[in-house]
């Protein structure tokens, strides 16, 4: 099995910021590359398991922190709206062609609605699209429900990382609590006081140019970028998913009508965490379609 952590790489975001990356080689040359983008709040190494199955299967995985995230630097500017996360995806997404060729980009959540930013601005820059539970429209209640989650201990930390494992079992019930706190340590960062506070920035979600700093504007914004959308495009989504329900899966499909869509049953929104041996196989039985199509 490829090493499941794959080799830590770098790339020079849109301001000159660092961001920490994992590549994931396969063992012979690589028919696609894959861009594994992770959703707000969380870091590469959501794509750890995913990205070793596309080495195995000779698909290149590079994930990387989004700024503010994980490794990544902190923005010294404090901007964290969605097209500023579409500026250091696009600068990445041009070295990853230029160096690697074809090139599609799998985004969950927020790594998916920055994805659709960049197909508007550039509709040849992706080979394909895969987009992971997420679509211009969002429940609201879903929306809120995550949101409320990050800003929650946001301030005041907790005492251990056994403490964060409670909170995440709060706020995802239907998945069993890791025995094992090794991988949630990587989304913890303790301070002088001794206390664990989440790895990302607090003006990602915080600041005056924070990512919900433009909410009111995003569903029209979305929808008119997928409206660009050329290349081929599959959606997955989690069928427990309280982010994205079949009436927001109809929207996307009106705005993307040559998509294809996939629904997984016993996943929620975190779908590649939920269910990723279902989720890596779907998606790779996907892109092997394409290529053996072209």
């Amino acid at each position: 099995m490829t090493n499941v952590s794959g080799r830590t790489i770098s790339f020079t975001g849109a301001e000159g910021n660092l961001l920490a990356a994992s590549l994931f080689e396969p063992s012979g040359p690589a028919c696609l590359t894959a861009l594994l983008l992770h959703g707000g709040g969380q870091t590469r190494h959501a794509w750890d398991a995913t990205g070793a199955r596309f080495a195995k299967a000779g698909i290149r995985g590079i994930s990387f922190d989004a700024r503010g995230h994980g490794k990544s630097e902190w923005a010294p500017s404090g901007h964290y709206r969605f097209t500023h996360l579409a500026d250091d995806l696009q600068t990445v997404a041009k070295q990853v062609v230029e160096r690697h060729g074809p090139t599609a980009s799998i985004g969950a959540s927020m790594g998916g609605l920055t994805t659709m930013l960049v197909n508007e601005r550039e509709p040849d820059l992706f080979h394909a699209n895969v987009f992971v539970d997420i679509t211009p429209r969002m429940q609201e209640s879903g929306v809120s429900r995550i949101m409320g989650f990050m800003a929650e201990h946001s301030a005041e930390g907790f005492a251990s990382v056994e403490q964060a494992a409670d909170a995440i079992a709060a706020y995802m019930p239907n998945r069993p609590r890791p025995k094992d706190l090794s991988g949630l340590a990587k989304n913890l960062r303790e301070r002088e006081n001794g206390r664990f506070y989440w790895h990302w920035d607090p003006a990602f979600a915080m600041g005056e140019t924070s990512i919900i700093s433009d909410n009111h504007s995003t569903e029209g914004q979305f929808s008119r970028a997928c409206t660009a959308i050329t290349c081929p495009t599959l959606l997955v989504r989690g069928a427990q998913s309280d982010l994205i329900g079949e009436d927001n899966v109809a929207h996307f499909r009106s705005l993307v009508p040559h998509a294809d869509y996939v629904d997984i049953s016993d996943a929620g929104h975190m779908i590649v965490g939920d269910r990723n041996d279902v989720f890596a196989q779907t998606v790779l039985d996907y892109l092997e379609r394409l290529l053996e199509s072209h």
